[in-house]
């Protein structure tokens, strides 16, 4: 949270608005690192207090998305040493640990082009982590071009290791983002995303527990704003079990859910039915984490695919009318490569 508030004010700002109002308050945590936000209108309207729920809910899968992203490595270095970094690198956040340790947060893209770098200046004997020194004897290298070799283009180099691209080594992505090979594989065993842009390449597969069922059936009840269709009804059922290597606490046991969630039975609705359940078989509409509504851990929880649970009530009771839902929902499955 500490590198969302510091690195992203803008983002923040642009998701409350200036109707809404986020708080911070780490005094009320957990002790484990937790912090308790607060979300509130300006005023007390209906209309700020409906739409208060829509504010909570960009900023969760804003969070999610950052969160998700997030790296952190440790570095030996002088204050004269951070001060460079952090102006070569300004998505990166330094924290000053203990003696000359420093604690880097970041994207991963951008964390691996601080490890790049890092390895590249160690390669010369005594040279700064920040910048390389002539040795004695060494010439200098202007920065200018020799006539007759061109400089290669900023888009050539490698987002990940910031050298220049060899043509035999370049990968192109269908984003128009280029890498070396290499770099980009290291990036997609990590997760098969752009590290520039974050569309998805593959299957992406998250770390909904095994054993659950997906089940659906059509009832003519009609939901609120869709009173030409029927509804949908999406029963979802997650058996307790004890967590794997990719949940939080791996060899712990977690406490199942189920949960019932409604569509439209409308062409638009059976459309988000069928992203639904590829999302599902891809283990991306659950994890396992900290409830938003007990508190607990280890816990089923849904995992940034936002869900109406209440036939109706709108948004402020995950119900109906909510015009904008099936547009917002489908733009979540696609940012994890369902669509």
């Amino acid at each position: 949270m500490n590198y969302i508030c510091r690195k992203c004010p803008d983002k923040l700002k642009k998701i409350h608005g200036d109707g809404f109002q986020i708080s911070y308050d780490r005094a009320n945590s957990d002790g484990q690192g937790t912090v308790q936000v607060t979300f509130s209108p300006q005023t007390s309207s209906f209309v700020d207090r409906v739409h208060l729920d829509l504010v909570r809910q960009r900023f969760v899968t804003f969070y999610q998305r950052t969160a998700s992203d997030l790296q952190q490595t440790s570095l030996h270095l002088d204050p004269h040493q951070s001060k460079e970094l952090q102006r070569k690198f300004p998505l990166l956040l330094f924290e000053a640990a203990s003696g000359s340790q420093t604690t880097v947060y970041g994207p991963f893209a951008h964390v691996q082009k601080l490890k790049e770098f890092q390895l590249q200046n160690s390669k010369s004997p005594g040279s700064s982590p920040v910048k390389k020194s002539p040795t004695r004897g060494q010439s200098v290298k202007s920065s200018t071009p020799s006539p007759g070799r061109s400089k290669p283009p900023e888009d050539e180099s490698c987002p990940i290791c910031m050298e220049p691209i060899p043509a035999e080594k370049k990968k192109a992505l269908r984003c128009k983002h280029s890498f070396c090979r290499d770099c980009l594989q290291t990036a997609f065993d990590y997760k098969p995303v752009c590290p520039i842009c974050g569309e998805v390449y593959g299957v992406l597969t998250g770390t909904q527990p095994d054993g659950g069922t997906m089940n659906v059936q059509t009832v003519s009840t009609p939901l609120p704003g869709y009173k030409r269709y029927g509804t949908i009804v999406i029963h979802y059922d997650i058996p307790s079990g004890i967590q794997k290597k990719e949940h939080p606490n791996p060899g712990q046991p977690f406490q199942g859910a189920s949960r019932t969630a409604y569509l439209p039975d409308s062409p638009e609705g059976r459309e988000v039915l069928g992203l639904l359940s590829k999302a599902f078989n891809q283990r991306l509409i659950f994890t396992i984490g900290r409830s938003s509504t007990s508190g607990r851990n280890n816990m089923v929880t849904w995992n940034d695919i936002h869900h109406k649970t209440s036939m109706d009530g709108g948004p402020t009771c995950y119900g109906y009318p909510d015009p904008d839902y099936l547009n917002r929902v489908r733009e979540e499955l696609k940012a994890k490569g369902i669509k």
